[in-house]
């Protein structure tokens, strides 16, 4: 079987942190024990409030992590000009998230495909690699193949969460992950990802990545970060 990647968020642990103001505890930390329990990358989410992951995060987390060092933001141009400079080794453009924690759903990448294509090619010109998050949805996977990003990140919310659709959102999945693969773009997974529901995503071999980083933390308060993360690793070896 063909080795997956796992990559660990890390905007849970900047958002205990930012409940006091503090240094405490630090992404940067965080980050070290997660790749050295076994996770291929780390990955942060820059919003612009800032509500949670700082600046200073990104770059220090740039000059500490050599490969697997990953970005996701919304699809804005001064973020865009931001990641260029700070030069992550992958950046996952999202819609904007203004009032929610976390993007309740995917880009509409049909709809914007002209400045999304703009800003991918400018990441792409920058040596990042550029993806966008999508909907598990044909059309979608199509787009963004057009708009000419070298990756997707399916979200997974829906299925992660369950419901009397679960099984047909596991259907769709597999099928944006199926044509992803086919029209070359490489497929990772994320939105609310335990370790239940992406025990279940292993059966879709096209999807590449995991990218888990909410369920990761929480599990790390009870037994420890890196305990948390080698548990990971090997649920997808």
């Amino acid at each position: 079987m063909r080795e997956r990647r796992v990559i660990v968020g890390l905007e849970q642990v900047a958002a205990v942190r930012q409940a006091r103001q503090g240094r405490e505890p630090d992404p940067v930390a965080a980050a070290t024990l997660a790749l050295l329990a076994g996770a291929d990358g780390v990955s942060v989410e820059l919003r612009p409030d800032r509500l949670h992951v700082q600046d200073r995060d990104a770059r220090v987390l740039r000059q500490t992590v050599e490969r697997g060092f990953q970005m996701q933001l919304p699809a804005l141009p001064e973020l865009i000009r931001l990641a260029l400079e700070i030069r992550p080794d992958s950046v996952t453009l999202l819609p904007e998230i203004p009032d929610s924690l976390s993007p309740a759903a995917g880009l509409d990448v049909a709809a914007q495909i002209g400045v999304l294509g703009e800003l991918a090619r400018a990441l792409e010109d920058g040596k990042i690699q550029s993806g966008v998050l999508i909907a598990p949805d044909i059309e979608q996977v199509k787009s963004a193949h057009r708009a000419g990003v070298a990756s997707v990140q399916l979200h997974t919310v829906r299925f992660a969460e369950g419901g009397p659709d679960c099984d047909d959102e596991f259907a769709r999945l597999g099928d944006a992950a199926r044509l992803s693969h086919k029209l070359g773009l490489r497929v990772a997974a994320g939105g609310c990802l335990d370790y239940r529901s992406l025990r279940a995503l292993l059966e879709i071999e096209e999807i590449d990545e995991f990218r888990v980083g909410y369920a990761v933390v929480a599990r790390g308060l009870l037994v420890g970060l890196e305990r948390a993360v080698r548990e990971l690793r090997a649920l997808v070896d």
